[in-house]
């Protein structure tokens, strides 16, 4: 037989194998890994803090709320975020004089220190709501950025959410920002779906937006860009409905409160061009009384300089300094690759908009009022999240935030020298918001029996966790010997005085990168 007579066996032609694509559970293991993560951090935070400066204020309104039906306190913001806190404090068995009579600081330091009630307990209370909202959001945004992309996009851009310190340490709080920011997110996240289905979406919109509003003021400059979005996909009858619904939200959170909307304006209030707008008359009275801050000069810090008035540059100076380096890479490089996409206008546009406002307000004093930018770009760092490099730039998040562990309020990223070096850029809720008294207080057990000077930047009572202290700014100089524990921020704002005698005393010890202990011989 002859080579050429053998016949080669017949090739079978198989079909290609198919690559399996993840299983839609995985996807959402990982998403609920990657809360979970945020949920323990943010619940140990808001364990171990005492009160920061502008919660008390909060959850005093908040009580009066429940207990008084009465819309006297805190003007200045409407009552959505502070009844939702009111879910948790109506379950902590509050104390509160029924004839009180002060002013919102007063109050606050009134329910927590002189009422009989555990502070402790009723700052937690007030702020697992605010955690569980934060959850939620982090949902809002998984969602958001799978729409745009993939559920791969989906999960980096939660992965960025999660280990955000900024969000991490806001979220905890008993305060506004994050859901005023996180409202707008999810208007504009619906109205992306709105699309599809306008019928459904756009009026879950209206609500979402309507909630921003009843929250905090500052998400008037969403407006305008959520509205024009839905005019471009829906004309004009769509966007006027929108607009309706918000405005009803703001209504019925006021009406929630007080259903007969008894109402006496402070005395003094600023004059603003805001009478013709068809808010309720204590939101117009806000928004006055928001105008007067506008007007004041406020203090200040940026990069070691004390400074009165603002700068322009603050908020991006600041972002700059308090997010992690992976997570600048990956905002960059969306931002170049989603510009040209039709979802540049419902993620770019939103926070561009909130973001060019806030640059002009009069109060340099910390991120949390540019909480929105974190949000919106982790949504946009879906569109690079098949990039390689880019999971490398999320593990680089990820060692950060748990880096900083579990003193997320005072953060900076490793280019500025971590968050113990935050103090020497930044100031105020950035770094040292009164949130490390109850560590202070554990601490000052290591120096027992020696005098204790105090400045203190805080809402927080010293003598409530066991500190007697003196100012040393109320005696001669020469009679200031002992430990002077003083407040990172009044540090940074220090007057001649107390730059004496900083400048004459020992650094020995740091409280939460946020206190300095010195030792004055």
């Amino acid at each position: 037989m002859s080579l050429a007579t053998i016949q080669r066996p017949t090739e079978v032609s198989l079909p290609p194998a198919r690559v399996r694509a993840p299983r839609r559970w995985l996807f959402g293991l990982a998403a609920a890994v990657l809360l979970a993560q945020m949920a323990i951090a943010m619940i140990t935070t808001a364990v171990r803090q005492t009160p920061t400066i502008d919660e008390p204020v909060y959850i005093g309104t908040a009580v009066v709320y429940l207990e008084q039906h009465s819309l006297r306190y805190n003007p200045e913001h409407p009552p959505l975020g502070k009844l939702i806190m009111a879910t948790g404090l109506a379950f902590a068995d509050v104390r509160l004089d029924p004839d009180f009579q002060g002013d919102q600081t007063e109050l606050g330091r009134h329910l927590l220190y002189e009422s009989g009630n555990d502070p402790a307990k009723l700052v937690l209370s007030a702020r697992l709501p605010m955690i569980v909202l934060t959850l939620l959001f982090g949902v809002v945004v998984f969602l958001f950025a799978t729409d745009i992309t993939n559920r791969s996009g989906g999960l980096v851009a939660l992965a960025l959410y999660a280990f955000s310190p900024d969000l991490i340490a806001h979220g905890s709080l008993a305060t506004l920002d994050v859901p005023a920011a996180g409202f707008v997110l999810t208007s504009v996240w619906l109205v992306w779906r709105a699309r599809a289905n306008p019928a459904l979406y756009l009026p879950l919109a209206g609500l979402a937006l309507g909630a921003a509003l009843a929250t905090k003021m500052n998400t008037l400059a969403a407006v305008p860009v959520v509205l024009f979005l839905v005019f471009w996909q829906a004309r004009a009858k769509a966007a006027l409905a929108v607009a309706l619904l918000a405005l009803a939200v703001v209504w019925v959170s006021y009406l929630a409160v007080d259903p007969l909307l008894h109402w006496e304006s402070p005395p003094d209030l600023p004059s603003a061009p805001v009478g013709w707008l068809p808010f309720p008359e204590p939101y117009l009275d806000g928004m006055r009384v928001q105008a007067g801050f506008e007007n004041r000069v406020w203090g200040g810090y940026l990069f070691g300089t004390h400074y009165e008035g603002s700068h322009w540059y603050y908020l991006p100076a600041a972002l700059l300094v308090k997010t992690p380096l992976g997570a600048l890479l990956l905002w960059a490089a969306a931002v170049v690759a989603l510009i040209k996409r039709p979802a540049a206008a419902y993620v770019l546009a939103p926070a561009a908009v909130l973001l060019a406002v806030a640059m002009t307000g009069s109060r340099d004093l910390g991120v949390r009022y540019a909480i929105f930018v974190p949000m919106f770009l982790a949504v946009a760092a879906a569109v690079v999240a098949h990039r390689r490099w880019a999971r490398i730039a999320v593990a680089l998040v990820a060692a950060s935030s748990l880096w900083t562990f579990p003193y997320y309020l005072p953060y900076s990223n490793e280019v500025f020298g971590g968050p113990s070096k935050t103090h020497l850029h930044l100031h105020d809720s950035n770094v040292d918001w009164g949130q490390d008294l109850g560590r202070l207080a554990e601490r000052l057990k290591r120096y027992p029996g020696e005098r204790l000077w105090l400045v203190y930047k805080g809402a927080g009572v010293p003598e409530y966790y066991g500190i007697r202290a003196d100012d040393p700014r109320k005696v001669p100089e020469d009679q200031v010997h002992g430990l002077l524990v003083v407040s990172n921020t009044a540090i940074a704002k220090a007057d001649d005085l107390l730059r004496a005698l900083i400048d004459t005393s020992a650094p020995i010890d740091v409280v939460g990168h946020s206190i300095t202990i010195f030792r004055r011989a």
